[in-house]
């Protein structure tokens, strides 16, 4: 009895080398952080890349983390809509996203977001950030709430904790060893670091993940990081995924005049 309920209960293996659905072909894009002109630049670069490869059924996955630090959140929460309405598009709620929705209503949860980027947040919407400072973080929640549009709000709301699909899981974080995916916690699947970080261990699938920044995509056995840092280091990047193909497209702010790159992966 107690082999039949291992069985049952056992989580499914990681292919060693993971596919996607026959057929499907997904983009995953790493944390935008308000950096709307390497957003647009990616998803042109995208859209020359499916149509290089050919006819598939093509995902796009935002990964969170669309919002706060750089100059035009709200240009990005508008890009995004938009592809949602015309496309296939997955969008997953990252801990900036979750901090932006709790600062609604706690004031303490508003003094953290302001402090990790809320502040150019609110001032996409057309605040001048000198008129945000002068204010107390009761009167910012305040304007906050004006100024953000409740379809904004609605939308952010709507973003998921994590999408599986084929063999792989996408999630914003990470994922706690040894929990089932489908037990998985909406708190660690937006924030954790550690113990996800260093396991080296099956997660239940291979997982594609954004949060934590690399110069590089950080690619493990069990996982692959594409946190690039469009905030910091100028570099947006996505994994395109089709059969078990993995390649990068990345834009990069100095590339103006320059191709997207392109990298394939084993």
């Amino acid at each position: 009895m107690l082999g039949i309920l291992k069985d049952l209960f056992a989580r499914p293996k990681v292919a060693t080398q993971p596919s996607a659905p026959a057929g499907e072909r997904i983009y995953a894009i790493g944390d935008i952080h308000g950096r709307l002109d390497l957003f647009e630049r990616l998803i042109s670069q995208i859209e020359r890349d499916e149509q290089a490869r050919g006819k598939a059924r093509t995902t796009l996955i935002l990964l969170g983390d669309l919002i706060d630090r750089g100059p035009d959140s709200a240009g990005v929460i508008d890009l995004a809509r938009k592809l949602s309405e015309t496309r296939m598009v997955e969008i997953l709620q990252g801990n900036h996203e979750e901090m932006l929705l709790s600062s609604r209503s706690d004031v303490n949860a508003l003094r953290s977001f302001l402090r990790f980027g809320g502040l150019e947040t609110i001032a996409s919407y057309g605040v001048p950030p000198e008129d945000i400072a002068a204010l107390s973080s009761e009167e910012v929640q305040a304007l906050m709430n004006r100024t953000i549009p409740v379809a904004d709000f609605d939308f952010i709301r709507e973003f998921k904790k994590l999408v599986r699909i084929g063999d792989y899981v996408f999630v914003h974080a990470g994922l706690r060893p040894e929990t089932p995916i489908d037990m998985q916690l909406g708190r660690d699947c937006r924030w954790i670091r550690e113990p996800f970080l260093s396991h080296d261990g099956d997660f239940g699938a291979f997982v594609v993940h954004g949060h934590t920044i690399t110069t590089e995509p950080d690619r493990r056995p069990n996982r692959i990081g594409i946190d690039t840092g469009a905030y910091v280091h100028g570099t947006l990047t996505a994994i395109g995924l089709q059969g078990t193909e993995q390649w990068f497209v990345q834009a990069h702010e100095d590339s103006s005049t320059q191709p997207g790159a392109l990298e394939e992966i084993a």
